[in-house]
């Protein structure tokens, strides 16, 4: 299956705090999107793995996703190194998109950083076809994706272009709140951390707002890019 947009998120959830509107824009206009989750989160405060894949689930349903898939790395301890960037070029060869998006250049978490080089590291290497890999028992093809973007996550990253996500916040909120386990409940008598707060979960809504302010849309999600953007002529920008 040919996808045109990859989404990779070092853990569940992490596509969808950071990309999911964009995510959810685009599969309105037609295109065909997956996830790829690094790790199963199996080191987060609250849930369990089994609860984790039961969220992620229902959170690609919400987005419409057609396909997600989980590489099973250990959350905390992948690194970027060649048996893990292999694991990484075989789905960007089994699905050659267009598009990958990926976790955030620099972040509070180490495995953001971590797994935002280790995709970007591994969409160039992708393309190399003297780097050989199978699917299935068959030779795969060399595959590059065309761009790739970072999405912003805890920190607050100076974006370089942002994307109008006004018609799909809700459906954005709708995905985050499928993972119910590790975010603000009042009820909830497991362990607090830095996202198990309102202030957290608020601010989900509140940074797409405020990038949204700054381009003259309610609501809006930023990225940072690898390389410069092109448009065809003046008239392409908002």
């Amino acid at each position: 299956m040919k996808l045109d947009i990859l989404a990779f998120g070092a853990h569940p959830d992490d596509v969808e705090l950071g990309c999911s509107g964009t995510i959810a824009k685009e599969v309105s206009l037609g295109k065909k999107v997956g996830i790829i989750d690094l790790t199963r989160g199996e080191l987060g405060t609250r849930g369990s793995v089994e609860i984790r894949n039961a969220e992620s689930a229902k959170a690609s349903e919400i987005l419409g996703v057609v396909v997600r898939e989980n590489l099973d790395m250990r959350d905390g301890f992948f690194v970027n190194d060649e048996a893990h960037q292999m694991k990484v070029i075989e789905m960007i060869r089994k699905y050659q998109p267009e598009i990958v998006l990926c976790n955030a250049i620099t972040d509070r978490h180490i495995d953001h950083g971590k797994g935002s080089k280790l995709v970007s590291d591994a969409c160039f290497l992708s393309g190399l076809r003297q780097i050989k890999t199978e699917l299935n028992g068959e030779a795969q093809e060399a595959w590059r994706p065309k761009v790739v973007y970072h999405y912003i996550q805890w920190q607050n990253i100076e974006p370089d272009f942002v994307v109008d996500i006004s018609e799909f916040m809700d459906k954005k909120m709708d995905s985050v709140l499928a993972y119910g386990s590790q975010f603000y409940d009042p009820n909830s008598k497991e362990p607090v951390s830095p996202i198990t707060s309102k202030n957290f979960l608020d601010s989900v809504k509140y940074r797409a707002q405020d990038l949204g302010r700054l381009v003259g849309v309610e609501y809006a999600e930023g990225f940072t890019t690898e390389r410069y953007l092109a448009v065809n002529s003046l008239g392409d920008l908002k």
